[in-house]
């Protein structure tokens, strides 16, 4: 009678042993997660959220018109087609396509970063026959990029109101003529006169730094193989250089023009929007109602 109940005390212990070893072994399997399958995983999100935003009968479908074939860059060599999204990292993008296109081994950072606007060395889509850009469209890895939409109109306000670009210099004097009625005015344009006249403005006319995304790539007739997020840059960018084939030592870089000012978050963000009226937010919530819901952005910080 000892010894049996001896062994049922082992085999209990045993028991208990083999039930905590099996506790542990997946906790350590839940804990250590592939990021490959976490990257593929949001894919998935991405493509479904924006999936079931196009699937409304709202949304014209067809060939992509003349205005976002323009936004589209293509690399033949390495299959690669990129949609420029303004404020979402685009600058680095065009310098990596570059050096791609002409097989050029060197630093992103050595590419000048005003010319890269300016160069005609970069592809556009609407430069190919029609027929070729259905071609191109179907053949190619197609990557677009977005970012919190409020998040980016800050950036573009913080980038090309404030510091006086050659361009949106007649920006400038154009908002202060409608607001002040002096476009000689020396004060810079604040928020809110920048945001009164992206709002006065239709959509179709705003300028492509705070047109609203959707418009800039129109994914729901171009098919993106790859949906970006700025909050997720670094990642994605990597996933896209692998995807395409891209060479070891390309990297895309962490830069920001202006060296010296923080870069444009979630912080900065809202106080800009601290200081506009209920119904000035209002209005940019709607403005960019299709980029939140299409690209899974909440309004709220």
């Amino acid at each position: 009678m000892k010894n049996l109940l001896e062994k049922l005390f082992i085999l209990f212990l045993s028991s208990l042993l083999g039930a905590f070893l099996l506790q542990t072994l997946y906790s350590w399997q839940t804990e250590i997660r592939d990021p490959e399958e976490d990257w593929l995983r949001r894919q998935r999100d991405r493509k479904a959220s924006l999936d079931t935003i196009c699937q409304k009968d709202t949304f014209s479908k067809g060939k992509p018109n003349p205005q976002v074939a323009s936004q589209i860059f293509v690399d033949e060599r390495h299959n690669f087609i990129y949609c420029e999204v303004p404020k979402v990292g685009c600058s680095n993008w065009k310098k990596i396509i570059l050096l791609l296109t002409l097989n050029l081994s060197r630093d992103v950072l050595e590419v000048n970063h005003d010319r890269i606007h300016r160069t005609h060395l970069l592809r556009r889509l609407s430069s190919y026959p029609s027929d070729q850009q259905v071609k191109l469209l179907n053949s190619s890895i197609k990557v677009m990029f977005t970012r919190h939409p409020l998040e980016r109109l800050v950036s573009a306000y913080r980038d090309k109101l404030l510091h006086f670009e050659p361009f949106y210099v007649s920006v400038a004097k154009r908002i202060k003529t409608l607001f002040r009625g002096n476009p000689n005015s020396t004060d810079p344009v604040t928020f809110q006169e920048f945001v009164n006249f992206v709002l006065k403005l239709a959509p179709k006319d705003l300028d492509i730094h705070w047109k609203p995304m959707f418009m800039l790539c129109d994914p729901c007739n171009i098919h993106y193989d790859i949906l970006g997020k700025y909050e997720t840059l670094g990642e994605d960018a990597d996933h896209v250089l692998r995807r395409i084939g891209a060479p070891d030592d390309l990297q895309y870089p962490d830069f920001k023009r202006y060296g010296t000012e923080k870069r444009t978050n979630s912080n900065i963000t809202l106080n800009y929007f601290n200081k506009l009226s209920k119904d000035q937010v209002q209005k940019l919530k709607d403005l960019y109602s299709i980029d939140f819901s299409s690209f899974n952005y909440s309004f709220h910080f």
